[in-house]
């Protein structure tokens, strides 16, 4: 069976809005979650600090962060990438 020309232009309008949504999705996530780990990392910069100008060399506290978020958010929130969100911080 064969589509009609009428048909075929709707389905490829259809499949242009879904594609188009999703791209939007994507990007739409992509930022928040951007967003999220900038916050992320000023506040593990702020506790780390507590108001010095260095951080205490040492500290476990990102560690014991990874373990805990790791637990309920999965691998995302290792230590390395904590890391690289509260280094972040120095670059602003």
């Amino acid at each position: 069976m064969t589509e009609s020309p009428s048909l075929s232009s709707l389905l490829n309008d259809v499949r242009a809005i879904l594609q188009e949504a999703r791209g939007k999705a994507y990007a739409a996530a992509n930022t928040a979650m951007v967003d999220a780990y900038w916050h992320i990392g000023r506040r593990i910069v702020e506790e780390e600090q507590g108001g010095a100008a260095r951080a205490e060399y040492g500290s476990q506290l990102i560690r014991h962060l990874a373990r805990a978020l790791g637990e309920e958010f999965g691998q995302g929130m290792s230590v390395a990438n904590l890391r690289n969100f509260s280094s972040s911080q120095y670059s602003h």
